[in-house]
């Protein structure tokens, strides 16, 4: 937990949020036992920026890693969840019982949850 947090952490202070100022930092846990992170990368034209956890899930995949176990989110003052496009994007790479943390700015207030908790019908190529 504290190496993750360290990441998502350090992450967090690279994050570019110029217009919104709400900076998020993520980190994943691979198959393999690595932690890779990812910020939060706005821009002018809003819609087209990039959420911190597929950030932190394409340095993974970049790697060579292909399941995540757990991904860390930390901004703003506590209860941040993944938004339903990144879930999704958890969903792809990990699974239901993928444990989604929750950290405050400051480190403080951890949640926990499943995937499942988070996106109960979560699309897959399953018939």
């Amino acid at each position: 937990m504290d190496r993750l947090t360290k990441a998502a952490m350090a992450a967090r202070e690279n994050a570019h949020a110029p217009y919104s100022s709400f900076k998020v930092g993520a980190a994943v846990l691979d198959e393999q036992g690595r932690i890779f992170s990812g910020c939060n990368v706005e821009n002018a034209s809003y819609p087209m920026g990039t959420c911190a956890e597929p950030s932190a899930l394409g340095a993974m995949i970049t790697a060579g890693g292909k399941r995540c176990s757990v991904v860390l989110v930390i901004g703003g003052e506590g209860g941040l969840t993944p938004c339903g496009g990144c879930r999704q994007k958890i969903a792809e790479l990990g699974g239901p019982d993928s444990q989604v943390l929750s950290l405050a700015a400051d480190g403080s207030g951890l949640e926990s949850w499943t995937l499942a908790e988070l996106l109960p019908s979560a699309f897959d190529l399953k018939p």
